[in-house]
């Protein structure tokens, strides 16, 4: 059974697209998500320096019907979202494929990874060509892969090693974090949100490996 990942071209007639490409910066983490052909569902963690005048962005968009402000603090916030054009979901809805949750959306382009049978990665694949939207397939390998041969994202794991080569792992500190985020050429929140997911990821990685076996 194969273990791929995909990078999609999020379409910007969709809100999430539009949004995402025109804010590069920002990162929408799609915590989990329902849909069908007309309508989807999702819970978003949007990192972004001041999350209100994205929030209100999202709001003013006419393919979504509902925004609930689960909560906020700083420069994160968690979203409810009801849209009635679920469209990058739908090929994933058809086919029939699991998708791993959460899933980043940044600057337009959304990583999925998935696992499930040769046939019904290949009729994700036609379904994504079907409803027109780019895709680029990162890899696929057997899943008795080494789970560290895909543990972080090509971002995550550039911004873990600029971290590391920056000092900001040795004691004391030589380097903050918002030095990283300049190194990076990004923000210091989606700097903060990128590296925290790829050291959960890597600590998790550890103790499967390590002291749970």
């Amino acid at each position: 059974m194969p273990h791929a990942r995909l990078t999609i071209d999020v379409p910007e007639t969709v809100w999430i697209g539009e949004l995402s490409a025109r804010h590069p910066d920002l990162v929408f983490e799609v915590l989990t998500a329902i849909s069908g052909e007309d309508v989807g569902i999702a819970l978003v963690r949007l990192g972004a320096d001041d999350p209100l005048p994205v929030i209100t962005e999202i709001q003013a968009r006419d393919d979504v019907e509902t925004v609930e402000l689960l909560w906020k603090h700083d420069d994160e916030a968690l979203l409810q979202i009801e849209t009635t054009n679920p469209l990058p979901l739908v090929p994933i809805w058809r086919a029939g494929v699991p998708l791993r949750m959460p899933f980043d959306i940044q600057d337009g382009h959304a990583t999925w990874e998935v696992t499930t049978s040769r046939g019904r990665l290949s009729t994700l694949q036609t379904a994504l060509d079907d409803v027109g939207i780019g895709f680029t397939v990162e890899y696929v390998q057997a899943i008795e892969a080494s789970q560290a041969d895909r543990l972080l994202t090509d971002r995550q794991l550039e911004v873990l090693t600029t971290a590391v080569d920056a000092g900001y792992y040795r004691s004391p500190r030589e380097a903050t974090l918002g030095e990283v985020a300049d190194l990076l050429g990004i923000a210091t929140a989606t700097c903060s949100d990128v590296l925290h997911r790829a050291e959960g990821h890597v600590v998790h990685w550890f103790v499967e490996e390590h002291v749970d076996g």
